[in-house]
């Protein structure tokens, strides 16, 4: 599935308000990954933004293979190749001041690793929702992709990157107001 695409200017959304509620009515803490529960729920605490879909980020490999694992990986030296399955947050912003925002300070985040951290559309999101946007977790070259086979040593350095990001965006999203 293809999840990148560049991302689109903000446009007017009169349906903004009735979307959101109808999203984060069917919102259920038990189908997000349990690391980013909080992170969500910051997201849809502003009234100008809901989430649309996340994952915490997921690697399967040999001896592990849970699709929704989120174990660390295991420091060894027999594994050679890790699926990964991408982390990343989708979210819908409101076009409004506070929404414009908010969106310029998320894009900043692949300052922090832009060979690995993309901001982007998904042109199936943009088409379900306007103002949907995502920011995610994955090499440059699998931008494209929701899953990468990565040797192992880069794996590492993708979880790592990954279990940095959650964080930063908490934080971000935690004080968006204070902005």
């Amino acid at each position: 599935m293809e999840t990148f695409t560049e991302p689109k200017a903000l446009v007017e959304n009169q349906y903004y308000k009735y979307q959101r509620q109808k999203c984060l009515a069917s919102l259920i803490d038990h189908v997000i990954d349990e690391p980013i529960i909080e992170i969500v729920n910051a997201f849809n605490k502003l009234p100008y933004c809901f989430t649309l879909q996340s994952c915490y980020g997921h690697f399967i490999c040999s001896g592990q293979n849970d699709p929704h694992n989120l174990q660390p990986l295991p420091l060894t030296d027999t594994i050679t190749a890790v699926e990964y399955r991408i982390a990343y947050i989708a979210f819908c912003v409101e076009y409004s001041e506070m929404g414009k925002r908010l969106l310029d300070a998320l894009k900043e985040f692949t300052d922090v690793d832009p060979d690995n951290i993309q901001f982007c559309c998904a042109e199936w999101f943009w088409q379900r929702q306007v103002n949907s946007y995502a920011l995610q977790v994955e090499p440059e070259r699998f931008k494209f992709e929701d899953k990468a086979v990565l040797d192992y040593r880069e794996a590492l350095r993708i979880e790592k990157i990954r279990n940095e990001f959650f964080p930063r965006i908490y934080e971000l999203v935690k004080n968006a107001d204070e902005r």
